[in-house]
């Protein structure tokens, strides 16, 4: 029997050696690469057998290969059994493959989990650190809630292991605890402040990373630690260390901002001392958030400043990439607080914009933002308007085009002093990008501009006539046609200031290739053009010029009401039909009186309430020429960007209920039977109503073919129709190549757009030299006054303070701005909506909740206090005595005597304290200092309930002496 067994395991060895291993299996796959589904359909049927063998080094092989197979894509969660049993195996080749295929393959959701977690327990008590270790490193990867309840405390064991290999390797692995199971965290904090003092720089930088980790979701928590971290940053030379420290003290200075008073001093010397750009960067960010966190209580930190703009200089100065992006980052942050310290490098920003890197010239744009002002506004917008011509590439062109809006709009355009110039700049924008996609932002800046800037009015309304005459109309799908929109309805509403509207009305009646939205917009706005035109009639007596507007708006309708847009064929049918009626009172009679044009104008003249007075106009006339006046009476005021969702809703409302009940189906057959009227009516009915019925518009035939004239010649003239041509009139080959030249044809180029040469310099440069003018008439003047007051007072000189009002004086507005807007009744401007989304998927969230207090009154660290100690033995056994003389005492007299004694000795007690403090702090001066200051507003606590007490029993003994003298006298 012994022979038989020998013989079949000496079998299974040599079918063994024929075994593919991972190496065969790689080496295969790369040789298959044209069949190789195939080949891993046989791998696995092959693996499959392997896994049946009772042989663990076979199975090991099976569940190696079937890793990589999962790195390239394919399911292994059918093998969790045998891989659970190979992580089981004695040896540690065969656990270590085991636990990296279950860190592969398993997940916290996986069912098999709960098979191992006994397993697990036995390998991490294992004698063998290096089994312990495996085990961590696999079980990071699919720690569940559950493993990380029942692992817990052994995994907190290995934190108090001998071997710094375990211990570094449970510390680590106690931060995947802590997220899974965060009750853990209230057992392990004391062991895990240990760990910030081991010896070994492994364990040590462990604990700093997990506890910066934790610190992020709430840092109060972690708040005790800041002695311990101030010693090791203080101490460290690991820089990796020293950034996550640093870091977690930029956390938590905004809570404690008297540790930034402590922390400004060894940070700036970092950044002296430090070659690491990484620790550099991470020491500027930290003193940021520092100086920000203490700006009220030290006012004297420029110097910081200064060093960490001028360290940023040479960060942003540097070949590499990475680091120009971290020191312009850097600079944003310092920007918010210390702007003034950021534009004296507005040139090395401006130099960046010419950087190959996209994402530095945004970062570059975004610090222009910051750096604007009313005197240096025109030149940059300038320089970024020469910088946009030069540009290439769409999407960074259309980030420049709205950076210079959002530049110039910033705060109620808070820094543009002179709005005719950004008008101008606006303009220019659409010039240059002619396919932005920011169509709509310019659109409302022009909107927003003419509405609240009243004196710029007439100013805009010439400029969009210009921009209307002038707009190309040849890409259809840009966004930038809602300049179109805007320049319409400005024109239109502000038509009052127009010098010519007949030329304003044929504009918008022109016949142009646009949108449908834009030709609705326009044909909308030749209405208050008209009105404008009766309104000026009014006031002079010519009649004459309604009756031409009214001429042209028919002859160019037609276009209109025949468009291919339905909201184009509304307006423009419903604006004929007011047209239609206006001509009919036009050409109506006049009174038996015959009126002459001075008899208009002393009759028209007269107005009471907008409403026209004439006794020798038709009633008719009178009436419509009133009610185009009062069409479009009254002024728009700017509209706040959530108006509507202020209105509140009324009492009583409910959008949830049915307006009309929901009809059953019986209700709705018997309806359908006995509907008579309905929405669609019978062919019989048609022709009876036909007479009562008013005719729709129908064009003559001789309006017909004007139309259809009208659209050959923009077909013919437009490059984008494809026209067809019979074959017999062509005069070339079908390759378009042509004999002669002078056979070739002349094409008449039929250009409603003039071609214009626009010159180098732009219209909006006569601003900005007229800005420098007036910027060196006032520096003369302030030069010649810096003169006489040197001449007058040689003593007292500040050159510091005279530099620092005249860089703060700014240039006065020419055009104010109006801030009143439209709100709804009830509805205030305040825009604070809490919108605090929690993020399920955050980790940390659960961590947040955990109190950390309670856990430093268990367990307090021993603490190096001699001195105090003693001082404070001494004083409470002073005060106990003292209490004991006050018992013995009756007299009330000498308790108020006691309550003064103790006052003063408290003082005194709080000045030895501070003296010995003093003398006796070294380099743990922040553990002293706040454990101390503890001590003495629990002092001065126990001092008042003292106080209280000794006054009640004061009042108790005048009770029982009275009661005692009563007694006596009786």
């Amino acid at each position: 029997m012994s022979l038989n067994l020998n013989m079949k395991q000496v079998k299974g060895n040599l079918q063994r050696l024929f075994d593919k291993n991972l190496t065969d299996l790689v080496r295969g796959l790369r040789n298959n690469k044209d069949n190789e589904a195939n080949y891993i359909a046989q791998c696995i049927e092959e693996i499959k057998q392997e896994l049946r063998i009772d042989n663990i080094s076979v199975k090991c092989n099976a569940v190696a290969k079937l890793t990589y197979l999962q790195m390239c894509g394919y399911d292994i969660s059918w093998a969790g059994f045998n891989i659970i049993e190979v992580m089981s195996s004695n040896k540690f080749t065969c656990k270590r493959v085991g636990y990296l295929a279950a860190s592969q393959s398993f997940h916290p959701g996986t069912d098999l989990l709960m098979l191992t977690t006994n397993m697990i327990r036995k390998d991490l008590s294992s004698t063998n650190q290096y089994d312990a270790g495996v085990a961590l490193s696999g079980l990071s990867c699919f720690i569940s809630p559950d493993l990380s309840r029942d692992l817990a405390n052994d995994i907190m064991t290995l934190m108090s292991s001998t071997k710094p290999y375990l211990r570094m390797k449970a510390v680590l692995m106690m931060y995947k605890v802590f997220l899974n199971y965060p009750e853990a965290l209230r057992p392990a904090f004391p062991k895990l402040k240990e760990k910030l003092e081991d010896p070994d720089p492994g364990v040590q930088s462990a604990a700093v990373n997990v506890i910066c980790e934790l610190a992020r979701k709430n840092p109060k928590n972690y708040l005790s630690l800041a002695p311990i971290f101030f010693k090791l940053m203080t101490t460290s030379t690991n820089n990796w260390m020293l950034i996550k420290i640093i870091k977690l003290f930029g956390a938590l200075t905004p809570i404690e901002p008297r540790l930034g008073k402590k922390l400004i001093e060894p940070l700036t010397n970092l950044i002296h001392s430090t070659s690491a750009m990484s620790l550099l960067y991470e020491c500027i960010n930290t003193v940021i958030a520092v100086l920000i966190s203490i700006s009220s209580g030290m006012p004297n930190h420029t110097a910081s400043i200064q060093l960490c703009v001028q360290k940023l200089r040479i960060l942003i100065e540097d070949s590499d990439q990475n680091l120009k992006y971290l020191g312009l980052l850097a600079m944003s942050k310092i920007l918010k607080t210390h702007p003034k310290s950021v534009q004296a490098h507005k040139d090395l920003i401006l130099a960046c914009l010419d950087d190959k890197d996209e994402s530095i010239r945004l970062r570059a744009l975004d610090l222009l933002y910051g750096m604007v002002s009313k005197k240096n506004l025109m030149e940059i917008v300038n320089k970024l308007l020469g910088h946009m011509e030069r540009a290439e590439g769409s999407v960074y062109r259309d980030e420049l085009l709205l950076k210079v809006i959002e530049i110039c709009s910033q705060e109620s355009y808070q820094h543009v002093t002179n709005f005719e110039w950004y008008l101008t700049v606006l303009v220019e924008l659409i010039q240059l990008e002619a396919g932005s996609k920011h169509g709509s932002v310019i659109a409302d800046q022009l909107l927003d501009v003419t509405i609240r800037v009243e004196s710029v009015r007439k100013f805009s309304v010439n400029e969009m006539i210009n921009l209307i005459n002038s707009f190309p109309s040849s890409s259809q799908t840009s966004t930038m046609y809602e300049v179109l929109y805007a320049a319409s309805w400005i024109v239109g509403e502000f038509a009052n200031q127009l010098d010519n509207p007949e030329d304003a009305l044929k504009l918008f009646l022109q016949e142009r290739s646009i949108p449908g939205h834009i030709q609705a917009v326009f044909v909308q706005n030749s209405i208050k053009v008209l009105t404008n035109i009766i309104e000026r009639a009014c006031e002079s007596g010519d009649l004459k010029s309604i009756e031409c507007a009214t001429e042209i708006m028919e002859q160019k309708l037609q276009y209109f009401i025949s468009s291919g847009d339905i909201e184009v064929q509304e307006r423009a049918s419903a604006t004929r039909e007011i047209i239609l009626a206006l001509s009919e009172a036009l050409n109506g009679e006049y009174e038996t009186k015959k009126v002459t044009n001075q008899d208009l104008l002393n009759d028209i003249g007269d107005q009471e309430n907008g409403n026209v007075i004439t006794s020798n106009l038709p009633a008719q006339l009178t009436d419509i020429l009133n009610d185009f006046k009062s069409l479009f009476d009254g002024e728009l005021l700017p509209v706040v960007a959530n108006a509507q969702r202020k209105v509140k809703f009324p009492d009583g409302l409910n959008l949830d209920e049915w307006i009309n009940g929901p009809i059953s189906e019986s209700s709705s057959d018997e309806e359908d039977e006995s509907k008579g009227d309905g929405l669609f009516v019978s062919a019989s009915e048609k022709t009876s109503e036909r007479g009562s019925r008013k005719d729709s518009f129908e064009p003559t035939p001789e309006e017909l073919e004007k139309i259809r004239e009208a659209r050959k010649m923009l077909q013919a003239h437009n490059p984008n129709y494809l026209k067809s041509s019979p074959s017999g009139s062509r005069q070339a080959n079908d390759n378009g190549d042509y004999d002669n030249i002078d056979d070739i044809p002349i094409a008449e180029l039929n250009l409603d757009v003039p071609l214009k040469v626009h010159s180098k310099t732009k219209r909006s440069d006569k601003y900005l030299e007229e800005s420098r003018k007036a910027q060196r008439k006032e520096n003369k003047k302030e030069n010649s006054s810096k003169k006489s007051k040197k001449k007058s007072s040689k003593k007292t000189k500040k050159p510091d303070v005279v530099s620092d009002s005249g860089s703060e004086e700014e240039s006065k507005p020419v055009h104010l701005v109006n801030k009143i807007v439209d709100m709804p009744e009830g509805a205030t401007l305040s825009d604070s909506e809490d919108k605090n989304v929690l993020d399920l998927n955050d980790p940390h969230r659960a961590l947040g909740n955990i109190n950390l207090d309670d856990v430093e009154e268990f367990y307090a660290p021993p603490q190096r206090t001699s001195k105090i100690k003693h001082v404070e033995e001494s004083e409470s056994s002073k005060l106990k005595e003292k209490s004991h003389r006050k018992k013995k005492e009756s007299i009330p007299e000498q308790n108020l005597m006691t309550e003064e004694v103790n006052v003063k000795k408290d003082k005194k007690k709080h000045k030895r304290k501070k003296e010995i403090i003093s003398e006796d702090v070294n380099h743990e001066k922040l553990t002293d200092i706040l454990d101390v200051e503890q001590k003495i507003k629990k002092s001065k606590k126990k001092s008042k309930e003292s106080d209280k007490m000794d006054a009640e029993k004061s009042k108790k003994h005048k009770k029982s002496s009275k009661k005692s003298e009563y007694e006596e006298t009786l």
